[in-house]
């Protein structure tokens, strides 16, 4: 264990009882949940935890139902793994169904899901609170998107509003470019945001409970052999580098300060991670959004951040675990 955090508050896998490893579901992310969710359940079960593996929402609820009735197959507890919203478990409905049922549960609550999944809403929370993003547009249905760019100024990123893992993402260099972006944007649903392109390094920090608080684990630099962070970059390609930490001194202290701020600010809990963009001139820092249930596969970031402090990755799945129990941390 790492003698850099506090103890673990459970030794006893028991105390966990049986855990449901919530993850596959509907949403876009459906694969990357299910590949996050094999590592979580075999880390789990590798500590002696009563853990099964759940694919979607509509099959939990059967079986905490079904556990009422034979309390051998009853859910004591669930880790959520599960990506995305419209079935995916980071949007706040899951959350909801599981205070209504008094089930335990990983990450953050319904407000704190809710809020981080819609990133324009995320955006003006993060704004009122003086934290930097970048300046950005809620493009509604019918909107003149061209008209829309050259107000933000050109490079912009077009996004569905409510995705994650790059789902649905475009990067405009010119207003030719736009209404392709857009029709890959409106392929998904909810609002669509396009927000300044920030020209410089992508970083990304995680938040992990740490006792009766939490700790900004270091921050790592992303760099992807093609232009851009893309899906393929983040889950398929084996050439994409890590630097962890991401930054040295001051400005690392800065980017982890900043994280810790908008991860409080958008009412998260129990572990998350914060992207943020540094502009290669001015070297300004700017939140970008922040991820409630992070990924946990084989190239997964918050696993690799934990690794820094030495956590391995079967101590990090125990200690997101641990937070479900009473006396946990509170934002």
């Amino acid at each position: 264990m790492s003698s850099q955090f506090a103890p673990l508050r459970v030794t006893d896998p028991a105390v966990f009882g049986r855990v449901a490893v919530l993850m596959g579901g509907t949403s876009a992310e459906r694969e990357v949940s299910l590949d996050s969710g094999r590592g979580v359940l075999e880390a789990l079960r590798s500590r002696g935890v009563d853990a099964f593996a759940i694919d979607g929402i509509p099959a939990l609820i059967e079986a905490i139902q079904a556990g009422r009735v034979d309390p051998a197959k009853r859910v004591d507890r669930v880790f959520n793994i599960l990506h995305g919203n419209k079935g995916g478990g980071e949007d706040g409905v899951l959350q909801g169904v599981l205070e209504a049922l008094g089930v335990p549960y990983t990450g953050s609550d319904v407000l704190g899901s809710a809020l981080a999944m819609d990133k324009i809403r995320t955006k003006q929370v993060w704004m009122a609170e003086g934290l930097p993003t970048p300046r950005y547009k809620r493009i509604a249905k019918g909107e003149d998107v061209h008209a829309a760019a050259r107000e933000i100024g050109l490079p912009v990123i077009i996004k569905p509003s409510s995705e994650g893992s790059s789902v649905g993402v475009s990067r405009v260099l010119a207003d030719a470019d736009i209404d392709e972006a857009v029709a890959l944007a409106a392929r998904y649903p909810g609002e669509m945001l396009m927000e300044q392109m920030v020209i410089g390094d992508e970083l990304t920090v995680a938040v992990l409970i740490d006792g009766d608080g939490y700790t900004a684990l270091p921050s790592i630099r992303i760099v992807p052999k093609g232009p851009w962070y893309d899906y393929h970059a983040k889950y398929i390609a084996d050439d994409t580098q890590y630097l962890c930490p991401g930054l040295e001194g001051e400005v690392e202290d800065e980017i982890r300060r900043i994280a810790m701020r908008a991860f409080v600010a958008a009412g998260c809990k129990g572990w998350g991670r914060v992207d943020v963009m540094r502009d290669r001139v001015s070297g300004q820092l700017y939140l970008i959004e922040v991820n409630t249930a992070p990924g946990m596969t084989s190239h997964s970031l918050v696993p690799k951040a934990a690794r820094q402090l030495g956590i391995e990755y079967d101590e990090l799945c125990w200690r997101v675990l641990e937070a479900t129990v009473q006396g946990g941390a509170t934002a």
